[in-house]
Order: structure tokens, then C-alpha cells, then sequence
């Protein structure tokens, strides 16, 4: 079966760190572009991060620049999302997904190869 599976999610106070896990299952990551999206409750969902297959070039959304870190882990099938500085504005529902990784992942509707998973939850609060 082809999915993602992403984990690493929690409570969290402002200013803390959480490191975010995408893992995938049923098919080779390497020749994929992988992004980050987030749905905060009520609002629409947004892509935060994403990360190339080959050169592994990076765009992040401007809200999260300077604090979220996207890599990828080949050998394990995995992507990741460091965020640090964690604020209340970045609680959400956090997805990853296959996407063809380019400036507009972040600034545009998303647009995914394949289906959603269930995300990881994150809450910032003190």
C-alpha cells in the first residue's frame, strides 16, 4: 500500500521544538518531492515547506522561514520538518505529501500527488 504516514506531533510551549517524521511505505521516496502543509482549525489548509528529490532545493512558506528546517533521509524513506520557536499561530494539523516541489508549494493552494494522510497533530500553548 502507497502512503505517507507522518508522526512527531504534540504539546508544546511557545518558543519550544518539535522535529516532525513523514515516512512512506509502498514506494521509494527518492524520486519524489516531498512537502509539508498545515490546516489550522478553521482555516484552509497551507503548505509550509517542501524539498526536492534530486538536488533537494527548499522553499518554506515566509511565516515559517528562519524557524522550520526541511530534510530528507533516502536510506529511510523519510522526510522531515524540524520546527523550532514554535508559536501559537502554528498549531495545526500537520500533512505531508508528494508534490512537485516548487516556490508555489508555499504560496499557492496545495496541489499533491496522491491522497492525504491522517497528519500529526501540533499544539503550541502555554
Amino acid at each position: 500500500q502507497v502512503q505517507l504516514v507522518e508522526s512527531g506531533g504534540g504539546l508544546v510551549q511557545p518558543g519550544g521544538s518539535l522535529r516532525l517524521s513523514c515516512v512512506a511505505s509502498g514506494f521509494t521516496l527518492d524520486y519524489y518531492g516531498v512537502g509539508w502543509f498545515r490546516q489550522a482549525p478553521g482555516k484552509e489548509r497551507e503548505g509550509v515547506s517542501c524539498i526536492t528529490s534530486v538536488d533537494r532545493n527548499t522553499y518554506y512558506a515566509d511565516s515559517v522561514k528562519g524557524r522550520f528546517t526541511i530534510s530528507r533521509d533516502n536510506a529511510k524513506n523519510t522526510v522531515y520538518l524540524q520546527m523550532n520557536s514554535l508559536k501559537p499561530d502554528d498549531t495545526a494539523i500537520y500533512y505531508c505529501a508528494r508534490t512537485i516541489c516548487t516556490k508555489v508549494v508555499v504560496t499557492a493552494p496545495p496541489k499533491i500527488l496522491g491522497s492525504w494522510g491522517q497528519g500529526t497533530q501540533v499544539i503550541v500553548s502555554s
